[in-house]
């Protein structure tokens, strides 16, 4: 990727600041932009366009157009990147990036953009190594030594990061979508997971992380345990020696300081609902509907599930609430047209049982029959999270931490499961 300069036009398309990194391209250029922007539909705007053989690619971040301009055949998606990474560097500096930002701190960005590019190509695009020797006060500069990450391969970390004690915390966080029949028949699911990192420790670590990754055994030619796992869709930090996967699916990296997302994974599989809801609706006549809603946890005894919340659908205009539960407290939630039935601790191979009783509007029409009939086609939601407990069975297998001082370093592993899009359908007596 090479760049012939950056742009920061307000929405009328005037310049606020721009830098010119390789002299082929004019602040003409720029007010072509604008001209285009003003006579262009806003639904038929694209965030690239080629105009007099200068290749324009832009994003808008609040009141504030940030323009990159080339001559170069580079790669679009790289420019976006570095232009939203440029956004975020910019709020970290000033908390919010608009017009009035810009103006109230001109001398520190240009200060920025000579940083983060030089001759058209990228340099540093982390905030916290600029931190370290770019300092802001009263709009002023104070420019240190430059850091290590400057001229090192890392720019994501610093050499002299020290800790008196060496700790390093990996969340397994997966989410579930679901989707159930009222028969108990899954229609679909999928498990959305990320691997997040609290990093503490001194120096310039590599760490290497061991999961039971099927494909991982498939490239060594081994068995493998039963509960391998097939990951699909996954992403990693740029700490990520992506090489290193690709040839032996090893995860080696050095890790910035403090808290990061490692990875991202999905898995499309069938997945047995963890928290299974079977709700039957009788209606009495036209003036009386009545629940009788059975949940029940489908995973280990040893596990529970914290701060379950079930939502079920009513009619709209019901009245009269009346409400019996096993566990739990139960409310009518009128803004929402449901039933709101929370546990605060729902412990595996259990049951609770919910009847409620409604009353109903006694005079209707046959509009509002059939706008009271949509409720039936909505969904039971379910609201969960279980410490401890992975739906794909994912394990970390190991994660070894080596530094050249031979340092010893503790590491913490936790696993969480959210409910996401968990929906199940409904059954009724009528």
């Amino acid at each position: 990727m090479v760049l012939s300069a950056i742009f920061f036009l307000d929405q009328k398309g005037k310049i606020l600041i721009s830098r010119n990194y390789r002299g082929d391209v004019t602040r003409t250029a720029a007010e072509r932009f604008a001209s285009i922007i003003n006579a262009t539909d806003p639904a038929e705007l694209k965030p690239v366009f080629l105009d007099g053989g200068v290749n324009y690619v832009y994003i808008q971040h609040n009141n504030v157009y940030i323009v990159a301009l080339t001559r170069k055949n580079s790669n679009v998606l790289t420019i976006l990147v570095f232009l939203e990474r440029l956004v975020e560097i910019m709020r970290e500096y000033f908390g919010s990036l608009e017009e009035e930002s810009i103006r109230d701190n001109f001398v520190l960005v240009y200060e920025l953009l000579d940083e983060v590019m030089d001759h058209g190509y990228p340099q540093i695009a982390e905030a916290k190594v600029l931190k370290e020797y770019i300092t802001q006060g009263a709009n002023k500069l104070q420019v240190a030594k430059p850091p290590q990450a400057v001229t090192n391969v890392v720019s994501w970390r610093t050499a002299d990061i020290k800790y008196k004690k060496n700790e390093v915390f990996l969340d397994v966080i997966e989410r579930l979508n679901i989707l159930v029949a009222a028969n108990g028949q899954v229609i679909s699911s999928e498990i959305i997971g990320s691997i997040k990192m609290r990093s503490y420790l001194t120096g310039m670590p590599e760490l290497k992380l061991g999961l039971n990754d099927k494909a991982l055994f498939d490239a060594q030619g081994k068995a493998g345990p039963k509960k391998a796992v097939e990951m699909e869709d996954i992403k990693f930090h740029q700490c990520v020696r992506l090489t290193r996967f690709e040839s032996d699916r090893t995860i080696s990296f050095i890790p910035p300081d403090g808290d990061f997302e490692l990875m991202s994974y999905r898995i499309n599989t069938q997945v047995k609902p963890l928290v299974w809801v079977e709700t039957v609706i009788e209606t009495k006549g036209r003036s009386r509907v009545e629940y009788l809603v059975k949940a029940k946890t489908q995973f280990k005894t040893r596990s529970v599930a914290n701060n379950v919340e079930i939502l079920i659908p009513v009619p709209p205009d019901v009245d009269s609430p009346a409400f019996k539960a096993s566990v739990g407290t139960v409310a009518y939630v009128p803004d929402l047209d449901c039933i709101r039935w929370t546990i605060k601790a729902f412990h595996g191979g259990k049951e609770a049982l919910m009847r409620a009783h409604f009353g109903l509007p006694s005079v209707s029409g046959e509009g509002s029959e059939a706008a009271a009939g949509e409720w039936r086609k909505k969904c039971v939601a379910v609201k969960f999270e279980i410490p401890y407990f992975t739906v794909s069975g994912i394990q970390v297998r190991y994660l070894k931490i080596l530094e050249k001082s031979g340092y010893d370093a503790l590491p913490w592993v936790r696993y969480l499961v959210n409910s996401g899009e968990y929906n199940l359908r409904m059954s009724s007596n009528s």
